[in-house]
């Protein structure tokens, strides 16, 4: 039988609590790593060859790294070099850096997509390079790459439950305490499942409107 006080009086106002906290990691995260996505993949694609390596090193490393493994580094190692994060902070940059090099691949892709006749129509009539890339490719190259990168954001919803290993409160971090506190583990991680897919079935959603919405005229299917 449900235990309706159980889940009012105890493990809805927990999870309610952790889901602010996960919606305050997820939002700032998933638009600061698509803007240091953009910035990341413009410069992978199109800088000089100084910037392309480190722009391709950065990447390789933080792909490389698993995520719990740079959560433990930004937060329990980073101390011993004088620099200090709060459990939320080192969860929200260890997020944002993490996003920020997967969204570079998909916005990479996407900038190497674009027919270089446009380049060099641009350049034709008077376009300096970075003209180019702000006004011409890189609006094209975004609405291709919307897909990958939303797809990104849907992974940075999951991989949040991270968070919680270093003590920053989230969404599973409170569940983990209440299944703790009351040996109802099946009750409360069914919840927490829960919430994490309603949290992407909306932003899938969302997403879909948004390609929809920025859909290339005479591109892909309807």
């Amino acid at each position: 039988m449900l235990d309706t006080a159980f889940f009012s009086s105890q493990l809805l106002p927990a999870l309610n609590k952790g889901l602010l906290v996960s919606l305050a990691l997820i939002v700032p995260a998933g638009t600061l790593g698509f803007v240091g996505g953009v910035l990341l993949g413009c410069a992978r694609a199109f800088g000089p060859l100084w910037l392309r390596r480190l722009g391709n090193g950065y990447t390789s490393l933080i792909r490389g790294v698993p995520l719990a493994v740079q959560l433990m580094m930004i937060y329990y190692a980073l101390p011993k070099l004088g620099i200090f994060f709060s459990p939320f902070g080192a969860a929200l940059t260890s997020f944002t850096l993490c996003t920020a090099a997967y969204q570079s691949e998909y916005v990479r892709g996407a900038l190497l997509s674009i027919r270089q006749g446009q380049v060099r129509a641009a350049q034709a009539l008077g376009f300096s390079q970075w003209q180019t890339v702000a006004w011409i490719i890189v609006p094209q190259a975004a609405r291709r790459a919307l897909p990958g990168c939303g797809n990104e954001i849907i992974y940075l919803i999951k991989y949040s439950s991270l968070a919680y290993l270093v003590t920053c409160m989230e969404l599973m971090g409170e569940g983990k305490v209440v299944a703790s506190d009351t040996f109802r583990f099946t009750e409360v991680f069914i919840a927490v499942g829960a919430y994490y897919l309603a949290m992407v079935t909306l932003a899938t959603f969302l997403l879909r409107w948004l390609e929809e919405r920025f859909r290339i005229p005479g591109f892909g299917a309807r």
